[in-house]
């Protein structure tokens, strides 16, 4: 299951609409919230691991036992979860996390008293979706989690250049407007491509979400 199954899948649905029907907003607002979170957490859990050997084995630990994947069966947890998410996030983005919650929110219209609630019922689909590569990979230990985590992007990244036709595109484009506008015409890599590079120069002087994102990553 790629990425962008997540996204574009049965289990990102469901939670999307969940979400937009309880803060009131439009569930294409929250799946291409998701389109940009995911990768975004991705992006700090591998970070986190590949710099200390002892984060990377907490977080090893923290998917074996709470998060397996069922989740993505039933999305219906991501409500009930919404507590767990929270510490989720606390976590992830540490003191940075009011910073990357308001550029959320700038770019994808939904207001700051939404933005931490609903990405906290993101959160645990996120980790869900993660702990259920890790077992399909067969990654046992916290060492092997930076390559899987980096290949989870990257093959996101692949499958978003070659389909450019994909209907999460549409999606982002209508949600962030203008702000995602940059070379290659294709929101969902544009995003991917940000959080790859990792904040070049070449990406933040093109501004909008990329720039926003590559920002956010360069100063971790």
């Amino acid at each position: 299951m790629s990425l962008i199954d997540l996204l574009t899948g049965s289990a990102g649905n469901q939670v999307a609409s969940e979400a937009g029907n309880k803060f009131g907003i439009s569930k294409n607002q929250v799946i291409a919230l998701l389109a940009v979170a995911a990768p975004l957490v991705i992006s700090y859990l591998r970070k986190k691991s590949q710099e200390n050997p002892n984060e990377a084995e907490a977080l090893n630990k923290a998917l074996d036992r709470d998060h397996d994947g069922s989740i993505l069966n039933d999305p219906s947890q991501a409500m009930a979860r919404q507590q767990e998410g929270g510490s989720i996030l606390d976590h992830v983005f540490g003191g940075q996390k009011a910073t990357v919650e308001n550029q959320l929110s700038q770019n994808t219209g939904i207001s700051m008293d939404k933005i931490g609630p609903i990405l906290a019922m993101l959160a645990p689909l996120i980790m869900g979706y993660i702990g259920k590569e890790k077992q399909s990979g067969g990654v046992t230990s916290g060492g092997g989690l930076g390559d899987l985590l980096g290949g989870i992007l990257g093959s996101a990244q692949n499958q978003a250049q070659a389909q450019n036709s994909n209907p999460l595109n549409d999606i982002l484009g209508s949600v962030l407007g203008g702000g995602s506008q940059q070379s290659s015409g294709n929101p969902l890599n544009d995003i991917l491509g940000s959080v790859l590079g990792g904040g070049n120069q070449q990406q933040q002087s093109q501004g909008g979400l990329g720039g926003l994102l590559g920002s956010i990553l360069g100063g971790k």
